[in-house]
């Protein structure tokens, strides 16, 4: 029997700015601001890049720039945005350059030369505040930019009449060369049929095992990311024993293709393998830990995780796996739900008592409370897979199912998950 469900999509509405004289100033300053930061960045990464021949991410020019004055003109989200965004076209660009693309360019500086430059600027949910009855949002500025007029942008605005907007997730406001005007990025449900059944399915997303899995009826799995740590390690290794004088050598560039494309694969591989599972356990909804902010403290500003915290988790792509898992996740009538962390590795998934010191070890679970002995990540996935169903775990998982989860290791040969007694040791 075919069951009616909805997934949510991302709907981008264009707004007009009722108010455009009182605002238009402010906004003006944050578009400033967005294009001085911008170039403040773009020449921090040029000095990286004619040094070391490496593009810092996004989390690296955020630790960087953050005590930079340009950061704090506008909200810290809206400054890190910035930075993402031009992270984002000098990876677009190298990957061109690997393609053998010889017309392709590096981002330039913004406007330059202008005598006012106003670049696009983002806000994101922290920065937001809706009023949906009055048409008004109110964007908020960052520090240095309080001090003139008001804390805030408060716009009124105006969208077709069919179009209603709730659930907003970010706001660009856009200088379209006469002038500003908003774009919106909302959250709305549409309707998906012939989901695989209405069971559950909880992933946690680790580091050590890149995630686990536990369903509803008891069974559970570990995907360990030892394959892409060897790889990183082999690669980066390969590229300084040929690092040339003058910047890297055509077999570094070919290295670090290499290691994109084994990198790409081993994540659609590992999203594809993963909603083939589910399809077999009748899962018609995906709970996934959110990680989106995990780089970011309570402030919104870069989280500083140590020098090798920072390492692993700037490699970590959580975000590019989970968008990979939820359009093919889609294409079966899959939901899948980004949710909340908070505490699901601290909490017992037997007895419900939270304690930080049960998780004795990275990869076990021991609760104090009522004896049960776990893996730590299945642990968490069974309690992120909670926040979406009510419904406990079949029979009694405590020292069974959830103590010894199947493990899948990826053969690189075969491009395939499998079993750890169905792949061979050898590398």
């Amino acid at each position: 029997m075919s069951t009616v469900r909805c997934w949510r999509q991302l709907a981008h509405i264009e707004g007009k700015i009722v108010n455009h004289q009182q605002v238009s100033d402010d906004l003006d300053d944050c578009g400033f601001a967005a294009s001085k930061l911008w170039n403040v960045a773009r020449y921090y990464t040029q000095g990286r890049w004619d040094k070391g021949g490496e593009i810092p991410d996004d989390g690296e020019l955020k630790s960087e720039l953050k005590e930079h004055e340009r950061y704090s003109d506008l909200h810290s989200q809206s400054s890190q945005r910035v930075l993402e965004e031009l992270a984002e076209s000098f990876t677009s660009w190298y990957k061109a350059r690997q393609r053998g693309d010889e017309n392709a360019n590096p981002p330039g500086y913004r406007k330059h030369g202008d005598e006012h430059p106003r670049s696009t600027v983002t806000w994101k949910q922290k920065g937001i505040k809706h009023d949906a009855k009055h048409n008004q949002l109110r964007l908020s500025k960052g520090f240095n930019l309080k001090q003139h007029r008001s804390d805030f942008i408060l716009a009124e605005y105006e969208t077709r009449p069919d179009v209603t907007v709730e659930n907003i997730q970010q706001v660009r406001a856009v200088w379209n060369g006469d002038r500003w005007e908003l774009h919106l990025v909302c959250k709305v449900e549409i309707p998906a049929e012939d989901a695989p059944g209405d069971n559950t399915a909880g992933i946690d997303l680790g580091i050590k095992n890149y995630l686990a899995i536990a369903y509803d009826d008891g069974d559970a799995e570990l995907y360990p990311g030892n394959v892409l740590k060897q790889d990183k390690h082999y690669f980066t290794r390969d590229e300084y024993d040929t690092e040339g004088e003058n910047g890297p050598s055509r077999r570094v560039l070919r290295a670090r293709q290499k290691l994109s494309r084994r990198k790409d694969h081993f994540l659609h591989a590992l999203a594809k393998h993963v909603v083939e599972q589910c399809i077999d356990h009748e899962v018609g909804r995906i709970a996934i830990g959110d990680l989106s902010r995990i780089r970011e403290d309570e402030n919104g500003d870069s989280r500083n995780w140590g020098r090798s915290g920072n390492k692993k988790l700037h490699g970590w792509e959580f975000d590019r796996f989970t968008t990979l898992l939820e359009y093919k996740a889609e294409e079966h009538g899959i939901l899948v739900d980004r949710t909340s962390e908070r505490n699901t590795s601290k909490t017992c998934s037997c007895c419900g008592r939270k304690r930080e010191a049960n998780r004795v070890e990275r990869g076990l679970y021991v609760c104090e409370s009522c004896g049960a002995t776990m893996n730590a990540d299945v642990n968490g996935a069974v309690n992120i897979r909670r926040k979406i169903t009510q419904s406990p775990p079949t029979g009694d998982m405590s020292n069974g199912r959830l103590a010894r989860p199947v493990a899948y290791l990826f053969n690189q040969t075969s491009g395939r998950f499998a079993p750890s007694e169905q792949v061979g040791c050898k590398p």
